[in-house]
């Protein structure tokens, strides 16, 4: 048995580890050389689904996957990942069209602001597989 240090090195390093692909797959493009995608939301992969699924990954090998806490942590890696792909992408989508909106207006006098698109598919999916390959790494590691 480990302590709590795994779970929380698990999601510090997933997260990490999606913000430094996020922007370096940006950066690799041309399309963002800003130093702001190492924080900001939104891209290839998606941060927070490989934050939790790192987190839910280790609580299984951990607990088991019959425990409460592996449900409870299943259960808001499930919600994060919908939210990602679902209200955050429609909101990010609504955005963009204010922003076009706000662009063509003569009323609008300061600058657009940074909106975030949220996820598609595919990079929650990517975010999920680092996440539990992040997950059982730290998890093998620290029962070494």
């Amino acid at each position: 048995m480990y302590g709590v240090s795994a779970y929380l090195i698990a999601a510090g390093l997933a997260w990490l580890s999606a913000q430094g692909l996020k922007f370096l797959l940006n950066h690799s493009t041309g399309s963002g050389r800003r130093l702001s995608l190492l924080y900001q939301s939104g891209n290839m992969p998606s941060a927070h689904t490989a934050t939790m699924a790192a987190l839910t990954t280790v609580v299984g090998v951990q607990d088991g996957v019959e425990s409460g806490l592996f449900a409870v942590v299943a259960v808001m890696t499930l919600m994060i990942a919908y939210d990602a792909m679902m209200a955050r992408r429609s909101a990010g989508e609504q955005g963009l069209a204010l922003r076009k909106l706000l662009a063509i207006s003569s009323l609008s006098k300061e600058p657009l602001p940074y909106q975030a698109l949220g996820h598609k598919p595919l990079e929650v999916a990517a975010g999920g597989l680092l996440g539990v390959a992040i997950g059982l790494i730290v998890a093998f590691l620290i029962t070494i």
